[in-house]
């Protein structure tokens, strides 16, 4: 329930704060007072979009604050924890006060406050579908609606069709998701078919030749050494023989360092300097000969490549070189390929399982759709008798006595997400007429009458905390809109509801009387909100009825009219 909302720079508004509280409150005032702007507001606060045209001229921004009492354990403050906003305390241990506000800036941000924390302005939105609902002009459009329809009818089946409804829905979706990939297994059966042909080839290939990793690398390095055998040896043999030859005549490294050794250490008996010099170069010739036999172990191994066949590993490289062409560009990426190859080959080879098992999963689904949607489909035949029939009752009430509502359900040839069913609502204006759709067969104020009886009959099996009706009663009059005020307080029994009008036949009704007013300074229209109480409230009538607020014969008029909502209030309890 909405207790109280605030508006400042919106519109013609500079600044206003409506009480507004439970039951029922009318809110009336002149043609451009403002009216219209409390709606808009409203719609700020939950979630509709912002437009900086509606900022007050002169003014940077607009801002807009409205405070709801709602259960601390519910849905609604849930969701506002989750967006990291908070309840304030309301005096009551199971309900709190939620703060919601909106600004936006005359150059188009717009911002939203939800418990005390920013949010985005989706998540007004989506309190919205729990706070209030919302109707107009607009939404008699939308009521011609074929889905707003079904909607309508849906919430008038409860709790018991909305559980038929989501498992039809779960076995739907279910249905669909499978039928779209047994659809697409068989469609691209042939191409699969050729990527698992290719991919056995491939494989074949790969698995063939057998490469190890780094085996390119390695049999390169073995090419270039046996391509290359004789210089190797010839450099390395030369090598050997000048750091130790095995001539005895011949000069070598090992034998000139040795001769030196020998010479320091004689001479070094008379100096030590040079001792240590003897030991350095005998360390040398240690370093020789360590050289000297790593070579010889070279010179060896070189004996024993040559052994090898040149010819055998130019082929082997061959062999790496046409997988790499083929499905490389590296040796690595083709052992890659091999990997994840198997692996797909195994899934597109398990295809025709996979087709065999979707067909039969497909096939049961479809019947759990049919189950359900026949269920759903019963429920709404029987939702639709008892629906038109009370929509028609309370239509007798509100002055269309010979109207009659008619809510036809028939079934589709195919299945979609809400079911197999189409929803019409359709109005019998009189006897012996044929039903129309109401987009066809009624007038505007026909409409209003027959959104409002839709709701009330609703209220009993969904109930909404808050409606809000923004000139419900155009284009009604008289006995009809007096009927109107009626189901408009029988109906804030069990909800609040807010109703902006320009008559006087229906704000009679209301517990909560608040007018727009409006001073002008030649420029600029400056709108605030107050509420109404005795006097005032039946001079205000009074303008409603005649235009005119000090006529003696519309004070006496709106004063019966307020006695007579009075009486029919109390009937009706």
């Amino acid at each position: 329930m909405i207790e109280e909302i605030s508006i400042r720079d919106l519109g013609v508004i500079e600044s206003a704060t409506l009480p507004l509280g439970a039951g029922f409150t009318a809110l009336t005032g002149e043609t451009g007072a403002g009216k219209t702007m409390v709606v808009t507001a409203l719609g700020l606060l939950l979630g509709q979009r912002a437009d900086s045209a509606v900022v007050r001229s002169g003014a940077g921004q607009l801002w807009v604050e409205g405070r709801w009492q709602v259960p601390v354990d519910g849905e609604v403050a849930e969701r506002v924890r989750d967006a990291g906003g908070d309840l304030d305390d309301a005096g009551e241990a199971s309900i709190g006060e939620l703060v919601l506000s909106r600004s936006v800036a005359a150059e188009g941000r717009s911002r939203a406050v939800v418990g005390g924390r920013g949010a985005p302005v989706s998540v007004l939105a989506e309190l919205a579908e729990q706070l209030v609902v919302v109707h107009g002009q607009s939404d008699q459009i939308r009521l011609r609606s074929a889905t707003a329809q079904r909607e309508a009818l849906d919430r008038f089946g409860g709790a018991g069709l909305d559980s038929v409804l989501a498992a039809y829905q779960s076995a739907y979706r279910r249905w669909n998701a499978n039928s779209a990939e047994l659809a697409e297994l068989i469609d691209d059966r042939d191409r699969r078919a050729r990527e698992a042909d290719d991919l056995r080839v491939a494989l074949s290939e790969i698995e063939a030749v057998a490469p190890e990793p780094g085996e390119d690398e390695t049999l390169a390095e073995q090419a270039e050494r046996l391509t290359n055998l004789e210089t190797l040896r010839l450099g390395a043999a030369v090598a050997r023989e000048a750091l130790s030859t095995e001539d005895a005549e011949g000069p070598d490294v090992r034998g000139l360092l040795e001769t030196a050794r020998r010479e320091l250490e004689r001479a070094g008996a008379h100096d030590p300097a040079l001792q240590e010099l003897a030991e350095q170069v005998a360390g040398l010739g240690f370093q020789v000969d360590d050289a000297a036999a790593q070579l010889s172990t070279y010179l060896a191994a070189l004996d024993a490549d040559g052994a090898h066949d040149l010819e055998v590993i130019q082929e082997r490289r061959a062999e790496l070189s046409a997988l790499v062409r083929k499905y490389g560009p590296t040796l690595d990426e083709v052992m890659e390929q091999a990997a994840s190859g198997g692996k797909r080959l195994a899934e597109l080879e398990g295809d025709e399982e996979r087709i065999e098992q979707l067909t039969s999963t497909v096939r049961d689904d479809l019947a759990e759709v049919e189950r359900c949607g026949a269920s759903l489909s019963q429920l709404r035949s029987t939702a639709a008798a008892s629906l038109a029939e009370q929509v028609t009752a309370e239509l007798g009430a509100l002055a269309m006595a010979d109207a009659e509502i008619v809510v036809d359900v028939q079934q589709r040839d195919e299945f979609t997400l809400t079911g197999r069913d189409a929803v019409s609502i359709l109005l019998r204006p009189h006897n012996g007429a044929e039903p129309r759709p109401l987009g066809k067969g009624a007038s505007g104020g026909e409409l209003s009458r027959v959104m409002l009886a839709i709701e009330v009959v609703l209220a009993g099996n969904d109930p909404v905390p808050t409606f809000v009706f923004d000139e419900i009663d155009a284009g009604v009059g008289g006995a009809a809109a007096i009927e109107i005020g009626r189901r408009l307080a029988r109906l804030a029994r069990s909800a609040q509801v807010i109703v902006v009008t320009h008559l006087a036949q229906v704000a009679a009704f209301a517990t909560n009387h608040l007018t727009v007013v409006k001073a002008g300074d030649g420029s600029v229209t400056a709108s605030s909100v107050r509420q109404l109480t005795g006097d005032e409230r039946v001079a205000e009538m009074a303008r409603l009825l005649s235009g005119l607020p000090d006529s003696e014969s519309g004070l006496a008029h709106a004063r019966e009219l307020i006695e007579l909502a009075e009486e029919k209030a109390a009937a009706s309890r």
